[in-house]
């Protein structure tokens, strides 16, 4: 894992550079792909908070309540980027300063699934976490056995 930017600061979500992606601050021109990615059911059932259908309009609003950065005791949320499929998914830490600890969230797109993508975002994270924002426990929790009807 690489900063891009030198010195991080607790209000502003720095660049990260993995072997193959980027994660980097959701900005609101990522809004079209983001509900592009997320209007599929699949990955709206594999997380707790995206709703299905997702409603027009909900991605500029989501981005924009993410924007400020992680401010150590509040929520940070980062694209991952790939050079060549762009935006593929979105990262997060939700962050408790009096546990200095913080629960990971995310969502990858259904044609990227299985690509290694969360590992290798997720493992970035872990190392900002601890690393930098000084985190004692960093934890996720799933939303259980997904099925489809009919599958």
């Amino acid at each position: 894992m690489k900063l891009d930017e030198g010195e991080v600061r607790m209000n502003e979500l720095p660049r990260i550079r993995t072997a193959r992606l980027q994660l980097r601050p959701m900005a609101v021109a990522d809004a079209p792909r983001v509900e592009e990615l997320v209007r599929d059911p699949e990955v709206a059932l594999t997380t707790a908070t995206i709703p299905h259908p997702y409603p027009k309009g909900a991605a500029v609003d989501w981005i924009e309540r993410h924007s400020q950065g992680p401010d150590f005791g509040g929520e940070a949320v980062w694209a991952i980027v790939h050079p060549e499929l762009g935006l593929v998914g979105a990262m997060g830490l939700r962050v408790d300063s009096q546990q200095s600890r913080a629960e990971m969230g995310y969502w990858i797109g259904k044609p990227y699934w299985g690509q290694g993508f969360a590992t290798e975002a997720g493992a970035a994270l872990l190392r900002y976490g601890f690393e930098t924002l000084g985190l004692n426990r960093i934890f996720a929790t799933t939303c259980g056995e997904i099925r489809l009807p009919g599958g």
